[in-house]
This record gives C-alpha cells, sequence and structure tokens, in this order.
C-alpha cells in the first residue's frame, strides 16, 4: 500500500470543522478514507471523581494524549490497524467502547488542536484551518452542548469564558499559521473545498 495522503482539519470549537470534513468526504466516496477525531484522544480521567473532571481544562493541549495520537497515526501510514479510543463527553472522560481502525488511502485528522502538534504537522499532506466569528462559535456550542451533550447553559457559559476563550487565543489560533487553506466558515466554503479536492488528486494521482 502507497502511503496515504493525509489531511489535517483544525479550526476553533463550533467553527465548522465537521462540515467541511463532510463536504471533503462527499467529494472523495469513491475513496476508502478514516476520520480520526482528536476528541477521542482526551486522557483517561476515569479515577477522578465526576467533580473534579469537570474543572479540567480540555481546551489546553495537556488535556489530551498527543502521544498515542501520533503512535496511532504511523501506525495507520505504516498499513496497520489500530483501536482507537472513544469519549464519552457526558461523563468527562474515555468511554469503554474502543473502535478498530484500519488503515486507508485517505486519512482525515480533525480537531481544534490538531496542528499543534509538530510531529503531527509534519505528517500531514493538506492542512486546513476553519475559522469562524467568535459570537457564531458561540451560540454553536452553546445549542450543541445542551442538546447533545447534556450540559447546563450556565456551565457552558463558564467553561466558555474561564478556558475555550482564552485557549482558542492561547493555543487554537495561533497554528492558523501552519495552514496551508484557511477556510471563513461564515461563509458557503464550495470553492475551498473544490481546491482540496483538486490538491488532494495531484498528490493521490501522482
Amino acid at each position: 500500500m502507497n502511503r496515504p495522503v493525509i489531511i489535517a482539519v483544525a479550526g476553533g470549537s463550533s467553527s465548522g470543522k465537521t462540515t467541511v470534513v463532510d463536504k471533503i468526504l462527499k467529494d472523495l466516496r469513491s475513496y476508502p478514507i478514516v476520520v480520526l477525531k482528536h476528541d477521542d484522544y482526551y486522557k483517561d480521567q476515569s479515577e477522578m471523581t465526576l467533580e473534579e473532571r469537570q474543572k479540567v481544562n480540555y481546551d489546553h493541549p495537556f488535556a489530551l494524549d498527543n502521544d498515542l495520537f501520533y503512535t496511532h497515526l504511523v501506525d495507520l501510514i505504516a498499513g496497520k490497524s489500530i483501536e482507537k479510543p472513544t469519549y464519552d463527553f457526558e461523563t468527562f472522560t474515555r468511554a469503554k467502547a474502543i473502535e478498530v481502525v484500519n488503515p486507508a488511502k485517505i486519512i482525515i485528522l480533525e480537531g481544534i488542536l490538531v496542528l499543534e502538534d509538530e510531529r503531527v504537522r509534519n505528517l500531514s499532506d493538506i492542512k486546513i484551518f476553519v475559522e469562524a466569528d467568535d459570537d457564531l462559535r458561540f451560540i454553536r456550542r452553546l445549542l450543541r452542548d445542551t442538546t447533545e451533550r447534556g450540559r447546563t447553559i450556565e456551565s457552558v457559559i463558564d467553561q466558555y469564558l474561564t478556558t475555550v476563550k482564552p485557549m482558542h487565543y492561547a493555543f487554537v489560533k495561533p497554528t492558523k499559521r501552519y495552514a496551508d487553506i484557511i477556510i471563513p466558515n461564515d461563509y458557503s466554503h464550495d470553492v475551498a473545498v473544490d481546491l482540496i479536492h483538486a490538491k488532494l488528486m495531484s498528490i493521490l494521482n501522482k
């Protein structure tokens, strides 16, 4: 198997990364693709109480097991299957379920801090940063966390003000300088996705 193409998609919380990934996937249905969500690699915190877990800064790079994420990426590139962890956002720790992921021709990495690790950047062929207005991201996050993750409005607001917003400017937004393509998600991004598709085809056809 030839080396797979690695696409890294970063950006602030609720900036629209998943929407962009879904559009890329739609255009590449004829290729075997896997998506590695960086969120699944939050460190296991089962030894902590729920109250302690709720106080953890999940927007800091240290909250993620980047060594395991990198190792799994290297294994997939080498043609090996991996046993990927999964994360439970309602209990703030890893779930018991493990997902077996097989190698594929295209590997998409998605997460707010996926471009923060130099090792991962160096393995990525196409690096994308999805950008959106801060107010829009907050509204999206509020709706998502209260409807999908069992959070209260008060807890979402508190987390946003104490960790999400300051960490975005300290660690997430600075990784924009590593991106090959910056997508403003306030508008339609069909042109950007078309450019990504063209570049991807160029790499695959070499």
